[in-house]
């Protein structure tokens, strides 16, 4: 069928499901004739029939709506006559996938716009050769958001993009891969930031530091080479009357084009510092539009891709938003908006689109921002009353036998480790799961309670699965274990046992399972594991895979769990019988953040480093100090130690400017430290290569490691005392923590060195509370005032992290009135089965994927 009928169906029928009310179409159904008139003679439909449909539509608003339904079905009765194919059902995509349906006038192809707009597609062969193209996975859609779907919601918004006016195959095509594919999704399309007109600031009045949007027009535009040449720096000078900025932009020398002298932009940055004068670096920028300029208004600025500009993706936007939004049914409770005095959804969703204030625009993503927390919290609460509403084993370790294994270790356990301990204990002997995070910053001794934890379960005949992220981290795990674990009064023998564990014997009780564990071996662990003769699995997600059955599973430790995705997590659990659960994380969390994140898991904090450790003296270098760097590797390497060099880029990138491993592993090697061994790790070698080159350098092959933060999880090299790590400003401060934390494991004072990318990023506040401080739960609480939650986010990533659009995890007061209103509608109605909580439990479900998530 032709597209401009196929267009026609879809909004008759749309029309039909609306109760032929006329809003299938913004502005009623006569709005579509603006252009569906050129795409029918376009698709040389019978004039006839074109000239029908436009008399029918232009007196369709005067009509009832039974008058309506009759002249929709004959003029569609009509149109049948004329064209049989039009009358057929649509086959399912699988049968005309792939098929190209000859256009019987292809001179007749419409001519695209100009280059402002997007260009209209309505060629059937063209849209046919699109859809075979693979598509790259889009972003979230607004089923994910909190309360965007439901019974409730309205049809029409189930409308797909190409019923707007201007919007065919094509550009819904291009809105696809941002993220929306109905009307709906389009309600849930946040601006990414807003230039407000209202209160411009004046150049003269910016000061260093500051996030700011100023206007001005451009005076100039230079192009300079650096690096020899090897790189570039385009400089653009704007003035507002009141005075100049200068505006760089790293390796992007077309922009010198898209700059013309005289334009008027805005641009959107943060305020930094060169020589004593205030530049902006590589800022957000758009034109200007001259309209916008006297309004006093502030105007959203969305993200954009290919062929489509912000003056047209605004114009569309704001048809969407002003005649849908109010439409929108929502899904919390009147008691619980009430007592959380937040706006209505409908009129949220206008204000974060279009605001007509400051203060509306506040409390319009405060309301949205509520809504996410509320979700999160009612799904928190619910894993957690569904977690201990199931029995599981209980599991004693006796006084003596802890004694006993405490008496075998070769240090004497801090006090935190001690409580953790105690709470793991009191868990085992519940009868109810275990579900605990034990949270403990770098060096805290966490495997070591972990080892006692998997004990108290074997020493009851029982069985422990122990899952880390890499083969690497699992094997260190392993050689942790066995020592802690070889003691008296535990049900364990000495054994020997290298570093693969390929070479142990037949009864050895701990083994190590990873993907490089060769097959006849697998067979061998998975028998002991079936028959329970092992005790302790310890491995990588080979460990979860299918094959892998245990006797008796019933506690599983899963180590640094934001490597890990919430399947994974699901599939180690239902290896066993409600096993208790222990996660580990060296990633120290704000306690705010801790208790929206992992509401459903009782918390252990380890606070407290064990007696002797050295704390790690940090230093802030100027580039050109970085000399004074490299003489303080060469003095530690002279005494026989190892260094790490931490890169924030694999190689050299066109838009950062910043230093990258690849390329400076060759001038390192060659010029700085040609003398020395020198290895290499980054994040496109095979996880086989990168492992080969950490015991490299871990048995002293390599005297530096030149890496990228690949080296951030946990891996021992008791012999490396000096972090360098170059770019250090790119860098948030729990993961400078996470990478200082790699040396300092010995008994040597280590040293930790942050090189910015420029000489006026010295200054940067990260790096000066990292100077300052080495607890890493000080930094984490610094980091999320500073940069927000992005850093944490990852932690619970299949979980929701992509619902969390508006909420900010700093925003502590809000936090607390959303979980404050979560559990008294949980203490209320646990089940959500009372009628005025229906849509609640609906958008509940989507939120957290339809109950498949498990959370913890």
């Amino acid at each position: 069928m032709q597209t401009s009928l196929e267009k026609l169906r879809k909004f008759f029928r749309l029309e039909h499901e609306n109760g032929y009310a006329n809003t299938a179409i913004i502005g009623g159904l006569a709005e579509m004739l603006n252009f569906w008139e050129g795409e029918a003679r376009a698709d040389n439909i019978n004039e006839e029939v074109i000239q029908a449909v436009v008399q029918r539509l232009r007196s369709y608003d005067g009509l009832s709506p039974q008058s309506r339904a009759d002249a929709l079905k004959g003029l569609w009765k009509r149109i049948g006559d004329a064209y049989p194919e039009a009358q057929q059902k649509p086959k399912p995509p699988s049968q005309v996938e792939g098929r190209q349906e000859p256009h019987p006038h292809p001179q007749n192809q419409s001519q695209p716009k100009s280059e402002s707009e997007p260009r209209k597609e309505s060629h059937p062969q063209h849209q046919q050769r699109h859809e075979q193209r693979p598509r790259p996975p889009a972003p979230p859609r607004s089923e994910s958001v909190a309360g965007a779907r439901t019974s409730a919601t309205p049809a029409a918004l189930d409308a797909k993009l190409t019923v707007l006016q201007g919007v065919g195959p094509k550009n819904a095509e291009t809105f696809a891969k941002l993220g929306m594919v109905t009307l709906g999704d389009m309600l849930y399309y946040y601006p990414r930031r807003y230039d407000d007109y209202s209160q411009l600031k004046p150049i003269k009045e910016l000061f260093y530091g500051e996030q700011v949007t100023v206007i001005g027009t451009i005076d100039s535009v230079h192009t300079r080479p650096i690096r020899g040449g090897k790189a570039s720096i385009v400089e653009v000078i704007i003035s507002d009357g009141t005075g100049g900025l200068r505006l760089s932009y790293f390796n992007q020398p077309w922009l010198a084009n898209r700059f013309k002298q005289g334009n008027a932009i805005s641009v959107s940055g943060k305020v930094d510092q060169y020589l004593g004068r205030l530049v902006m670096n590589s800022p957000d920028w758009e034109s200007v539009e001259v309209e916008n300029l006297h309004t006093n208004r502030i105007v959203p600025i969305y993200p954009l891709a290919e062929r489509i500009t912000q003056k047209w993706l605004r114009n569309v936007m704001k048809q969407v938003v002003e005649y849908f939004a109010p439409a929108v049914v929502d899904s919390i409770p009147e008691s619980v908006r009430n007592a959380a005095r937040v706006m209505p959804l409908g009129e949220a969703l206008l204000q974060v689109h279009f605001p007509s204030s400051q203060e509306k625009l506040k409390a319009a993503r405060e309301r949205l921002a509520f809504d996410e927390i509320f979700y999160l919290q009612m799904g928190v609460l619910r894993q957690r009353r569904d977690w201990q509403s199931v029995d599981a084993g209980r599991f004693v370790l006796s006084d003596g036998q802890l004694d006993s294994l405490k008496t075998s270790l070769p240090f004497t356990l801090t006090s935190a480790q001690e409580r953790a301990i105690a709470d793991i204990r009191a868990d085992l002997d519940s009868g109810k799961p275990m579900n605990r995070l034990l949270q403990g910053d770098v060096g805290s001794g966490k495997t070591v309670v972990a080892a006692i934890a998997a004990a108290v379960i074997t020493s009851n005949n029982a069985q422990a699965a122990i899952m880390a992220p890499t083969s690497i981290l699992a094997e260190q795990h392993y050689r942790n274990f066995t020592k802690i674990l070889e003691s008296d009064g535990l049900p364990f023998e000495k054994q020997e046992h290298t570093l693969s564990g390929t070479r142990a014997p037949a009864l050895q009780k701990i083994r190590l399972l990873v993907g490089d564990t060769p097959e006849s071996e697998k067979e061998q662990i998975r028998a002991g594991l079936a028959d329970g003769s092992i005790k302790i699995v310890i491995g990588t997600h080979a460990v979860i895979e299918g094959p892998v059955q245990f006797k008796d599973l019933q506690l599983a430790v899963i180590d640094e769990q934001h490597r890990f995705g919430v399947e994974q997590r699901a599939e180690l659990r239902s290896k066993g019988t409600n096993p208790h659960l222990l996660v580990m994380t060296a990633t120290p969390i704000p306690r705010s953040l801790a208790l929206t994140l992992y509401g459903d898991l009782d918390l252990s904090i380890m606070d407290e480093m064990p007696a002797g450790r050295i704390p790690i003296n940090t230093f802030v270098l100027r580039p050109q100090e970085r000399e004074r760097a490299f003489t303080l590797l060469r003095g530690q390497i002279k005494d026989g130690k190892q260094a790490f060099i931490i890169y924030p880029l694999i190689e050299e990138s066109e838009k950062i400017e910043a230093r990258a491993a690849v390329d400076d592993y060759e001038t390192l090697s060659k010029e700085v430290f040609p003398d020395l061994k020198l290895g290499l790790l980054h994040g496109k070698m095979r996880p086989s290569e990168k492992d080969e080159t950490m015991l490299k350098f871990r048995d002293k092959e390599y005297n530096i490691l030149v890496s990228t933060t690949v080296v951030e999880v946990g891996v021992d090299v008791p012999n490396a005392t000096v972090m360098l790590i170059e770019g250090a400003d790119r860098f948030g401060l729990a993961q400078l923590h996470q990478l200082r934390g790699r040396v300092g494991r010995g008994a040597d004072q280590s040293y930790c060195l942050l090189i910015p990318t420029r000489e006026d990023a010295t200054e940067n506040e990260r790096l000066q509370i990292m100077a300052e401080s080495n607890d890493g739960f000080v930094l984490a609480e610094k980091d999320l005032q500073i940069r927000g939650p992005g850093e944490f986010l990852g932690t619970r990533q299949a979980g929701f992290a992509n619902s969390l659009r508006m909420a900010s995890i700093t925003d502590v007061k809000l936090i607390e009135k959303a979980r404050a209103q979560a559990q008294a509608v949980f203490e209320k109605d646990a089940d959500l089965s009372q009628p005025e909580h229906k849509l609640l439990a609906e958008s509940l479900g989507r939120f957290w994927g339809e109950g498949k998530g498990d959370v913890s």
